[in-house]
């Protein structure tokens, strides 16, 4: 199984409906996904520019698939990471 967490910020209050509305799309297509076993967005209610994705592959190469899919290439890539900064986090479950 392959973890990652992605937190985004908006770098413009004035974007964060137009994120919020991207990620919300990119999020449905993903789940359709094969590989895909989990694909969460979450928004913070304290800080309403972060937005937190929480991504679960079945394997490393089921995550590359996704970034060639209609989600990442259409939506995520072109028109929401022009408008945040990004912080990744390949991550491990403790057991």
């Amino acid at each position: 199984m392959h973890y990652l967490t992605v937190v985004l910020t908006v770098r413009d209050a004035a974007d964060v409906a137009t994120v919020r509305e991207l990620l919300t799309a990119a999020m449905h297509l993903s789940r359709k996904e094969p590989g895909c076993l989990r694909f969460d967005v979450y928004h913070s209610e304290p800080e309403p520019r972060r937005f937190t994705l929480v991504e679960h592959w079945e394997s490393p190469a089921a995550l590359e698939a996704h970034r060639q899919g209609e989600a990442y290439s259409t939506i995520y890539k072109p028109r929401v990471m022009p408008l945040v900064e990004r912080e990744g986090h390949p991550s491990s479950l403790l057991e």
